[in-house]
């Protein structure tokens, strides 16, 4: 593992920001600029895995090709034998699952639709790109004290296949994270944005009653009920919300993507059109526009 203040190709290591299964994200200081970033390096023993080093240099590769500012944004990658690592933009923040974590429920509702608008914007933005995150949720989605979001971990994204990629897309094990997963990314089919719309929904589902949607006994009986269960409204766990957020949710909730909104433009018009979230918050402190 790697230490605080030792130097790696230039970079201090300040602070240790997190630290997963297979790597770390240290805040990291550029010696010869005094620049603050983000590194996320792997494991000792996860950089001798190709699996795991397949799966650091995708999110990079993803994360090079992404300028918005609701999308963490990846300047460098390193291949190194021993320490392959990627350099990000540093967002001085925490994600909004540990929000969650903390029952900080009065920050999302203060800022609601800020944090709501900025993480679907962002996911637009990737749509656009030709880009599927693949695994939407509140533990990928940096929030700061302001409300500002960015979107993280483009370890599991997938380019859109277009033309004639579509007929040679393979169906392989299927990738993501079982409370947020879409009918369709559970068959590992074609990927397209509808299933990040899915999986935007079951997201504002959790962030306003502190629960997905679906829950379980197991992983199997929690992936068919995304296909078998009609969810409850919001507002059935959180009686503060209103009936036109709920119906915002579970439009996004379909099991059929046909019976989802488009796109996240088409999402981002509708949250425009819901005049309240909270009925215990006036529209006017919810319209940030």
């Amino acid at each position: 593992m790697a230490d605080i203040n030792t130097t790696l190709d230039g970079y201090r290591l300040r602070s240790l920001l997190q630290t997963g299964q297979t790597s770390q994200v240290f805040e990291v200081v550029e010696i010869k600029s005094n620049r603050h970033f983000a590194m996320k390096l792997l494991l000792p023993e996860a950089a001798e895995s190709q699996e795991h080093r397949r799966t650091l240099f995708n999110e990079a590769e993803v994360g090079v090709e992404m300028r918005h500012p609701n999308v963490i944004n990846i300047l460098k990658v390193s291949k190194s034998k021993t320490t392959p690592y990627f350099i990000m933009e540093f967002f001085p923040s925490g994600s909004l699952r540990l929000r969650l974590q903390a029952k900080d429920f009065a920050f999302v509702k203060e800022h609601s639709r800020k944090i709501f608008r900025g993480a679907a914007t962002g996911l637009a933005y990737m749509n656009a790109s030709g880009f599927v995150h693949r695994d939407v949720k509140p533990d990928n989605i940096l929030v700061n004290s302001l409300g500002d979001t960015k979107m993280i971990d483009f370890a599991i994204s997938k380019k859109i296949p277009t033309g004639f990629a579509k007929w040679f897309y393979k169906r392989g094990k299927p990738q993501g994270t079982p409370s947020f997963m879409s009918p369709e990314q559970i068959r590992d089919e074609i990927p397209d944005g509808r299933s990040d719309i899915y999986s935007y929904g079951c997201t504002l589902f959790e962030l306003t009653t502190g629960r997905p949607p679906f829950r379980g006994t197991s992983q199997n009986d929690l992936l068919s009920r995304h296909f078998a269960e009609k969810p409850s409204p919001p507002s059935a766990y959180n009686s503060d919300l209103t009936d036109e957020f709920s119906a915002f949710v579970l439009k996004m909730l379909a099991k059929k993507k046909t019976d989802r909104p488009a796109n996240f433009h088409e999402v981002l018009i509708e949250l425009r059109k819901v005049r309240q979230i909270y009925k215990s918050m006036p529209e006017k402190q919810t319209e940030e526009e």
